[in-house]
């Protein structure tokens, strides 16, 4: 998948991180999505033990077809510190590997992180929809800041999200009893079109299947890659 060309460079301070947030948080657009919705990307971020590299996750699904029909995977050098509110700058070199290997095209992108639901309006979801240009979502399993009422306990209801005044959200139960989940703009969306794309994915779970997925798909290389690894290590010792 051809993406743009990247519109800053990754190694900073976090000062300058944080200054190039609110920059890029005015570019985020919220508009209708002006197509109908048959592959949803799901896109997952997950580290090696030390935290010096990410592997990223992205694969495509099928909402009509309920299946997965791509996977790709990439793993990037970790190149900036851990500081809670700037994990994009450590992930997303990652995300946009991997998403650069897709050979079918993304109608949205659905991220299992937040989108304008953050301290400064930019977390993954939107800091990599807008570097993509696409629609992306962000739908994460917990807040990272803001304050909700409960929502009702029937699947497809919702709460807004506010900081202070302003909607940054949604607080959705996508199944009747479950914990809910925190669903977001990215970029290109509206939190209208998030919450029906995140409903649309909803299978026997809580969490979206594409997301689902992508987190599963992770999990399973990164595993995989470290016992691999350790084998190699042990061998050496006999």
């Amino acid at each position: 998948m051809k993406i743009p060309s990247p519109i800053h460079r990754w190694s900073m301070t976090p000062k300058a991180a944080i200054r190039l947030q609110r920059r890029l948080a005015d570019r985020i657009r919220i508009e209708p999505l002006d197509t109908d919705i048959h592959l949803v990307a799901g896109v997952d971020v997950a580290f090696s033990p030390d935290g010096e590299q990410a592997l990223a996750g992205v694969v495509v699904y099928d909402l009509a077809e309920a299946h997965v029909i791509e996977e790709r995977l990439a793993w990037r050098p970790t190149r900036f510190p851990y500081v809670p509110g700037l994990l994009s700058f450590r992930e997303a070199p990652a995300a946009l590997a991997a998403i650069r290997k897709l050979k079918h095209e993304p109608d949205v992108f659905l991220f299992d992180a937040q989108g304008m639901a953050h301290p400064r309006r930019l977390g993954l979801a939107s800091h990599v929809g807008l570097l993509l240009d696409r629609p992306a979502i962000g739908c994460a399993k917990s807040r990272l800041c803001g304050r909700h009422d409960e929502p009702p306990s029937e699947a497809g209801r919702s709460s807004h999200l506010l900081d202070e005044h302003e909607v940054i959200g949604a607080v959705l139960r996508t199944r009747p009893g479950v914990k809910p989940v925190y669903v977001s703009v990215g970029h290109r969306v509206t939190l209208h079109d998030a919450i029906r794309v995140v409903m649309a994915s909803i299978t026997r779970f809580r969490l979206p299947e594409p997301a689902r997925q992508a987190h599963m798909f992770v999990t399973r290389h990164r595993t995989d890659t470290l016992s691999r690894y350790s084998n190699r290590g042990q061998a050496g010792k006999d």
